[in-house]
Order: structure tokens, then sequence, then C-alpha cells
């Protein structure tokens, strides 16, 4: 994450920023979407984060359930935690999913999608309205009725790779899409921004540079 985009994102609460872990690939081994998995308001962790990011959860109050398998150094050892849920359903490559996660998603309607690094690639804005990077993630939500808006990737910075994804550039928290770059840097920009003023949601930009894929803020 850029300089001007962390010291930003420090002025909204505490921040754990996660180091790079040798056993995971470089582009992704610092990203919290490969580490943990949200559902609602509960937490997934991988079982083999490092114990200093636990001292800091427990340090903090927050709880949380251990998956039951290790990440791996490829794919898709490496998405076994990257879902998306919503209250109304899970969304992954139920193939990959670690137990743990699909126990927590319970009862939730199950969605399968042949990306298993679905958070990398969608943001939920409210329980109806999406932005996503990935067209058969596009596709499935289509299906189900809901409203998506596709985000073109190359457009996205990721050390290490050709380009990176809108879900990870993003973080939602009390109706306010915070976005690690400017949405001008984009295509979509105005799409983007009607987007989200149509679900009641504020886009605040980290920095002013282009949109860099940091594994997703998440606000827990």
């Amino acid at each position: 994450m850029p300089l001007a985009a962390r010291l930003a994102l420090q002025k909204t609460g505490e921040v754990l920023f996660l180091e790079k872990q040798d056993f995971l690939y470089d582009s992704i081994a610092s990203h919290p979407d490969i580490f943990f998995c949200q559902i609602n308001n509960q937490l997934v962790v991988a079982d083999n984060i490092p114990e200093h990011w636990e001292n800091w959860l427990q340090k903090n109050g927050i709880q949380y359930i251990k998956g039951k398998k290790e990440l791996g150094k490829k794919y898709p050892e490496t998405a076994l935690y990257n879902a998306v849920a919503t209250s109304e359903f899970f969304l992954h490559n139920l193939k990959y999913t670690d137990q743990s996660v699909m126990d927590l998603a319970g009862r939730l309607n199950k969605i399968h999608v042949n990306q298993a690094y679905t958070r990398c690639n969608l943001i939920s804005l409210n329980e109806n309205s999406f932005l996503t990077s990935d067209r058969g993630i596009e596709k499935q939500l289509l299906l189900i009725g809901k409203k998506v808006l596709f985000i073109l990737p190359d457009q996205i910075l990721l050390s290490g790779q050709a380009y990176g994804f809108i879900g990870g550039c993003c973080g939602i928290f009390e109706n306010v899409l915070y976005v690690c770059g400017s949405i001008q840097f984009l295509k979509e920009a105005k799409e983007i921004k009607n987007f989200a003023d149509n679900c009641s949601v504020v886009i605040k930009e980290l920095y002013d540079g282009p949109l860099t894929d940091v594994g997703s803020i998440m606000f827990i």
C-alpha cells in the first residue's frame, strides 16, 4: 500500500498491516483476503497465520475461528479463505473452501464460481449491488437478480502481476467505500460514482494515484 494511503487509512482506526509470508508467492504474500474471511460479523483466520497477528486480534478483543487447512504455496491452496458472504448468500469456488468457512456460512445460499480468488475480484456495496472484475462472478450474480458493475482489471496495479482486481483495492465500512487509489484513473469512473450514489455509499479515495490491489481492506 502506498505510504499516502497507509497514512490516510490509519486515521480511521488502528490498523494491522500484514508483512509478507515466505510460504506464499510475493504478489499475495501480505494480502488480508488470503489469510482472513469475513462472514457477516464473524471472522475465520487461516490455520497458519503468524502468532503475532493472532496476538493483535486477541489484544483488540476480536473473536475468531481458526481454519482447518493451512495455506499453501500454489493456487488453489492460496485461495481457501478468499470468499465473499452477505447476509443472504456465500460466494466462492466451493471445491476449495476451507471447512471452517463452510461451517460458518451455514444456511447461507451457496453460489459456486470458478474464480477461487473471489474476494480479490468482488466487493459488495449492499445486499443487492456489487463491483467485480471477473466475468464469471458477474454472470452468477446477474442470474440471481443482483446489480453488478464490471470493472476492467487491466487498469489496476498489482506488484509482480500484469494487473490486479477491484475487490483487492477496496473495503467498505458504514456505507463508506475505501479505495486504494483514485477512481478517476478508471474508464468506469462516472459509472462507479453513479453506482455508489444509488447505493447511498460514499467513496473515500485513500490517495491520488492509480488503483492498487492491496489484498482488500477489511474492517473488523
